[in-house]
């Protein structure tokens, strides 16, 4: 991923089991972390090790392979976790590929997320993002992009080579063509960097040379 040699800086993790790209943005000690998956004691372990202050947890949707640490992270560290209201009813629906793979169950006492929908937030001192809202692989799914830093957080929404499935809860063909339509049609810039919500990133470049479905 391009870097800043100052902060802010943009890192792809991939916590065990290895699944999702997660996103850490940290500016001094402060960090924000998108798409929280995986266990909690390992992003405990990471953020004190780092001598890391979590200010903030961001879901591109609500699937359980998204959101797994999200709402304990949210407890213990007294931070908000938001998530587009319109997932809501996924977060516990997600339990099931949780047990898939050997990850604690979301409790029914779970920390509720924040709604979040299409807005420019400043979510560190320096780091401001524009919130993209793309239903369709589900009811609330949204993508993060950061205009300074160049770089686009899609999900599931939009793969280098491919879509996220429709045929889940609440996934919907007609309005995922059309959130992929309209991200084309913010003709963001070639060399915009884009990190997908599974398998390898891409650029928004590559996608229009690749991606078959993004037009």
């Amino acid at each position: 991923m391009p870097q800043n040699n100052a902060e802010p800086k943009f890192e792809i993790l991939h916590m065990p089991p290895e699944n999702t790209n997660s996103v850490l943005v940290t500016c001094g000690n402060d960090a924000v972390i998108f798409d929280a998956w995986g266990n909690v004691a390992d992003w405990e372990n990471l953020l004190t090790s780092r001598g890391l202050q979590l200010r903030a947890i961001y879901s591109t949707h609500g699937h359980g392979d998204h959101i797994a640490a999200a709402p304990a992270l949210a407890e213990k560290y007294d931070v908000p976790w938001y998530l587009n209201s319109e997932d809501d009813d996924l977060i516990s629906w997600s339990n099931n590929l949780l047990a898939g793979f050997g990850l604690p169950q979301i409790e029914p006492g779970y920390r509720r997320p924040t709604d979040i929908g299409a807005d420019t937030i400043q979510i560190l001192p320096g780091v401001t993002m524009d919130v993209i809202e793309t239903p369709g692989h589900t009811p609330g799914g949204v993508m993060y992009y950061f205009p300074d830093f160049g770089i686009l957080i899609t999900g599931d929404t939009l793969f280098r080579d491919g879509f996220g499935r429709y045929d889940l809860p609440g996934g919907d063909a007609n309005a995922l063509w059309q959130s992929i339509s309209k991200v084309y049609e913010l003709n963001l810039p070639d060399e915009t960097y884009a990190v997908h919500g599974h398998g390898v990133d891409s650029t928004i470049g590559i996608l229009k040379r690749e991606n078959p479905y993004f037009k």
